[in-house]
């Protein structure tokens, strides 16, 4: 998930992804694990993002779905609302020409990712994450 040209595209660089998440039961989650697992779904479903985006897109895929997992954890919390922070994921990958239907299709495949998880917590986070898929075309 970033820029469209292979060439161009640089793996993740700046504030590193958060690793590992506080769920709301205290529970400590593997938000790395959740999002490669997000991330192998996704790939599998759009395999031409392989030639377009190449291993840098792998580490942005990853990259951004621990923070889409950070947010979906920290909104159930109320911390912070996963609907504007994933307004401004839209905005960002829409101003470098990522198809944002796949940003939608993304937030329902960590939705089914994070309701497998199957802890009390999880059927409240999917929703959320489903939830979400709103922000993308606000």
């Amino acid at each position: 998930m970033s820029s469209p040209t292979r060439g161009r595209l640089a793996p993740p660089s700046g504030a590193a992804a958060p690793l590992e998440e506080v769920a709301p039961d205290g529970s400590t989650i593997d938000l790395r694990s959740l999002a490669k697992q997000v991330c192998a779904r996704y790939r599998a479903e759009f395999p031409d993002e392989e030639e377009r985006y190449g291993d840098a897109g792998q580490a942005w895929c990853v990259h951004d779905n621990q923070y889409i997992l950070h947010w979906a954890m920290l909104d159930a919390q109320g911390a912070t609302t996963l609907h504007d922070q994933i307004g401004w994921l839209a905005r960002v990958l829409g101003a470098r020409d990522f198809p944002l239907d796949r940003l939608g299709r993304n937030l329902e495949i960590a939705a089914d990712v994070v309701a497998e998880v199957g802890a009390p917590w999880a059927d409240d986070v999917s929703g959320r994450l489903r939830d979400a898929r709103a922000a993308v075309t606000a």
